[in-house]
């Protein structure tokens, strides 16, 4: 298990916004607060060590650079499967 303070999360928005952005992203208990947050609320959470160093340096509010559309777009695809939805349903 790692130490609190090497716990780092990313939440991602997509649908408001042409590109997915970032919502919120910490360290150590800010991390653990968005991880917990996103359990109370059902969302998934995925853990892509790789991915989350690239969207660190994304600041919150912005949407992810287009050479990050395709991993993205993979965990996005994997989540929408997961709740049985549809890219642009309700």
């Amino acid at each position: 298990m790692k130490d609190l303070d090497e716990i780092k999360a990313i939440a991602l928005e997509y649908g408001q916004r042409e590109a997915p952005s970032i919502v919120a992203k910490g360290e150590g208990e800010t991390a653990m607060s968005i991880i917990d947050a996103a359990f109370d609320l059902g969302l998934p959470v995925i853990e892509d060590e790789a991915l989350q160093r690239l969207l660190m340096g994304v600041e919150i509010g912005d949407e992810i650079p287009e050479s990050l559309y395709r991993a993205v777009a993979v965990i996005l695809a994997w989540v929408f499967w997961l709740r049985g939805d549809e890219p642009g349903g309700s």
